[in-house]
């Protein structure tokens, strides 16, 4: 969210309309935790997605991985001490077609703190799909806090084990604002490959 000028339910609803404790549990073994490089232009990044606190959420990101779906497409929202948005526009500001929304498992015990990566989605809970995006501060308005579509929150699905500079780098480029959207990177910070590491 922006420090000053905007409160933070007005970039709760814009991070839904665009859309669309802390990291991965400790308990998680080895066959719960994958990780997920994204090679961009400003560097590369490795997530690593927390699978026994988020099945449905890490299967359905880890299929739009191996699919290449992800690949050329760029991070299309960018709001400094906030979060930075990405997988699911094209450089041209194309929305890709996506299948159906997974079910929002935010009432996990993953929190929105600095580094985690959660699932965008609009204002229905469950309408997540391909897009997510990256805390870049602690956002605790963020997590679930009640079944109900307004306190539902965001689901945590993995964190940023990697590359934590390319990330800060990524919420310092100069934006503007295209074909609609607010926050746009004026110059293109494009996904070039989502790669499954192990």
């Amino acid at each position: 969210m922006k420090p000053v000028g905007r409160s933070w339910w007005v970039w709760v609803l814009a991070l839904g309309l665009l859309a669309a404790g802390g990291g991965p549990s400790a308990a998680a073994g080895p066959e719960a935790s994958r990780r997920v490089r994204l090679e961009t232009t400003l560097g590369n990044m490795v997530i690593a997605l927390d699978a026994q606190a988020a099945p449905a959420t890490v299967g359905n990101f880890l299929q739009y991985v191996t699919e290449g779906f992800y690949d050329g497409t760029i991070f299309h929202r960018v709001v400094p001490d906030f979060v930075v948005q990405g997988g699911g526009l094209t450089p041209d500001m194309a929305t890709k077609p996506t299948r159906g929304p997974v079910p929002n498992e935010a009432g996990n015990g993953l929190k929105n703190r600095r580094g985690t990566v959660a699932m965008a989605r609009t204002a229905d809970p469950h309408s997540a799909t391909a897009q997510f995006f990256i805390n870049l501060r602690d956002n605790p308005f963020l997590d679930f806090r009640a079944a109900t579509a307004q306190e539902w929150g965001y689901c945590v699905f993995g964190e940023v084990v990697e590359g934590m500079a390319v990330v800060e780098a990524l919420a310092r480029v100069a934006t503007v604002r295209r074909s609609g959207f607010a926050d746009v990177p004026e110059n293109p910070v494009i996904i070039q490959k989502a790669v499954l590491l192990d």
